[in-house]
């Protein structure tokens, strides 16, 4: 120990301050975190799992032979050292302390490891030399980047007898709620349709380093598309907008499997694609909408490309091309008419005359979009997003004066789904809800883009839009869409014309139960996969009647 009276040194050359009498005197708190006990222990006492603040407990050289599955209760563990002891077997609960960035379980007497370590995915340091474990163990232990190695073996086989059983079921989550907000207007023709919205994880950003706490096998894109399929098809939604779709996955997988189903669908990749090979090209994720041909037809499809649109309102602003231009996210944009099928609940009216369905060919613009999902780069999420919104407005009345030309109905409605990657109360977010956002905005940032938007429509002051968009889903509803272990929040949203559309129900979120109960701590799961959680809501749209509303509110 040292002759320090204020410092002492624990028994492996750590040392530690003890407060004075006149430090605790003055209120001075110890605020300690880190525990060693030494001295040939050979049992652990329950209170010791009471001590939830600890980051660092080292129990090394003492006499124990087995560690309480409680240990699971000191969640806050960064370090965990029970080297030198004279343990046969670990608890599974260990698996359970998934903040440990160290454990070390030097010279004992394991000769096997649990499956639940493998769960330890923010584990940098394993130390198990010293140990009579298995030759295959040893040989993965053994290897380059052998930490990480044995835990992924460990939990793709953990995950593999939990999840690929004959018991799969019982670990399944239980089915969303549908959650009915009002009932159909029977009084005059209407239009229902379902809409999803989901960002499905393309296969390039799914790896061990994002996923740690997914098995590896479970972030096979051959084993998640299937999953993915799947959802699709279970909600069957007549409008679906997907985000994170590969390019070679959409021409390959996802528009031939719904053909099957009715669906035809559009599709663009991210800008880059245009400067890469035909061999690369293939991999560049982008955004899909797909429609139920029976009740829509393509009429006219829209690409709106950020960085060319940044490139082209970057004068007087160096950050508009040194952080918004380089930024290659899209949106995609499809003309749908309404076909007569779409509008099978209309029937007689009040004076007992047959509706004319060939009538309500109602236009509407769906429009989907994956905005830059950097936190950092709030700026660039809410340029990107005025700029869409300058974009959609000149789609609309392009689209109008094409259809009024043709004699077809003018009035286009407007849907816009994405991933925002934006919180509910981020400027992007204000902007589209309530059609304006303050210059002096802070997600801005103060970094002068004032005057490379003065063409985006407002004032000095604000800058505008006149749809009138309301957002289906609330944060009473949904608490997150995106749920991963370093993130949980809303920012995927669906928003629709308030004045022409009313939801009437949505799916509900996944029960958190669930979760807590099967300690999900992210996803993607084996039964979930993607990171984002697919949003569905059935909406009821009345024919617009005036000529020039385009989905907008009146111009201000």
């Amino acid at each position: 120990m040292s002759r320090n009276k204020d410092k002492h040194e624990g028994a492996s050359g750590r040392t530690y301050h003890i407060m004075s009498d006149a430090e605790r005197a003055s209120g001075r708190r110890g605020g300690w975190t880190t525990l060693e006990i030494t001295g040939g222990v050979r049992a652990l006492a329950p209170p010791l799992f009471q001590l939830t603040h600890l980051t660092a407990l080292y129990l090394n050289d003492n006499s124990l032979q087995r560690i309480p599955p409680d240990i699971n209760q000191l969640v806050n563990l960064h370090t965990l050292d029970m080297s030198n002891n004279k343990l046969r077997t670990l608890p599974s609960e260990l698996g359970d302390l998934i903040q440990l960035r160290e454990l070390h379980l030097h010279n004992n007497y394991l000769r096997v490891l649990p499956y639940d370590l493998g769960k330890l995915f923010h584990l940098q340091l394993l130390g198990l030399q010293g140990n009579p474990l298995s030759k295959e163990m040893l040989s993965i232990y053994n290897d380059n980047n052998g930490t990480s190695k044995l835990l992924t073996y460990l939990l793709d086989n953990m995950q593999g007898t939990a999840y690929i059983s004959p018991n799969v079921t019982a670990t399944l989550p239980p089915q969303r709620p549908w959650i009915p907000l009002t009932r159909p207007n029977r009084s005059r023709p209407t239009c229902i349709f379902t809409v999803m919205c989901y960002n499905v994880l393309c296969d390039k950003y799914a790896t061990r380093q994002m996923y740690g706490y997914c098995p590896s096998w479970a972030l096979e894109w051959d084993y998640r598309k299937k999953g993915i399929l799947d959802e699709i098809r279970h909600y069957s939604a007549d409008i679906i907008s997907l985000q994170e779709v590969e390019t070679d996955q959409f021409y390959a997988f996802f528009l031939p499997e719904l053909k099957q189903d009715g669906y035809d669908g559009i599709f663009s990749p991210k800008s880059r694609a245009k400067t890469m090979s035909e061999s690369e090209r293939k991999y560049v994720d982008g955004c899909a909408i797909f429609f139920r041909s029976a009740k829509f037809s393509l009429v006219k499809e829209h690409l709106i490309e950020f960085n060319q649109l940044a490139m082209a309102n970057s004068e007087g602003s160096d950050n508009m091309l040194n952080r918004v231009m380089p930024k290659d996210n899209i949106g995609l944009a499809a003309l749908l008419k309404t076909k007569e099928a779409a509008w099978e609940n209309a029937f007689n009216d009040i004076s007992g005359i047959p509706t004319d369905t060939s009538t309500l060919a109602q236009p509407i613009l769906v429009c989907t979009a994956h905005i830059h999902w950097d936190p950092e780069f709030c700026d660039v999420k809410l340029i990107q997003t005025m700029m869409l919104s300058n974009e959609l407005r000149s789609i609309l009345d392009d689209s109008a004066r094409t259809l009024r030309m043709t004699g077809q109905k003018d009035n286009v409605q407007l849907l816009l789904c994405g991933d925002f990657n934006s919180l509910p109360d981020s400027g992007v977010i204000e902007f589209l809800s309530s059609g304006r956002v303050s210059a002096e905005h802070r997600d801005f940032k103060a970094l002068g883009y004032a005057g490379s938007l003065r063409r985006m429509p407002g004032s000095e002051h604000e800058f505008t839009h006149n749809f009138k968009l309301a957002s289906a889903y609330s944060e009473d509803i949904m608490p997150y869409t995106n749920y991963t272990f370093d993130f949980k929040g809303i920012i995927d949203y669906i928003f629709y014309s308030k004045q022409s559309m009313t939801p009437l129900g949505l799916l509900g979120p996944l029960s958190q139960d669930w979760f807590r109960e099967h300690k999900v701590v992210g996803c993607p799961h084996p039964h979930i996969p993607s990171d984002h959680f697919p949003l569905l809501v059935e909406l009821e749209m009345c024919p617009s009647s005036s000529s020039n509303s385009n989905g907008l509110i009146g111009r201000r």
